[in-house]
């Protein structure tokens, strides 16, 4: 009896293994999966753009929160202004925008997503218009 108590132990005991395992991956896939990424981005980091008008198109690893994400434009005097994003239902995944940029110089677009999952996510795509 005292044998089949002890296997009987060691089954418990991997299951426990097993089901805390599961448990850490499910979490840590979670956190990893949990942020809305920037995957593509027109103008791209860096890039030189030609103006007056500048489309705008952000497009990340899932769908974000359209209404409550924002974009900030610093202007070369360093000054900065929110940007209007158009909504578009279609593409929850994209910011969508137009820039009206007539003076030549270095810009950095903010930008700051909310993702359905209710994580932030922010970063910037410096730019330079000619």
């Amino acid at each position: 009896m005292s044998h089949l108590g002890g296997n009987m132990s060691l089954g418990w005991i991997h299951l426990r293994r097993v089901t805390v395992t599961l448990a850490l991956l499910s979490v840590s896939t979670f956190l990893v999966f949990g942020h809305a990424i920037l995957v593509k981005s027109f103008p791209q980091a860096n890039e030189i753009v030609s103006g007056p008008v500048v489309p705008v198109a952000l497009t990340f690893n899932s769908r974000v929160d359209q209404a409550r994400s924002t974009l900030t434009l610093e202007n070369p005097d360093h000054s900065t202004s929110k940007v209007p994003i158009d909504v578009d239902r279609s593409s929850p995944e994209k910011l969508l925008s137009k820039l009206s940029l007539s003076t030549p110089g270095l810009y950095k677009l903010r930008w700051q997503v909310l993702a359905v999952d209710g994580h932030i996510t922010r970063g910037e795509i410096p730019f330079q218009v000619k």
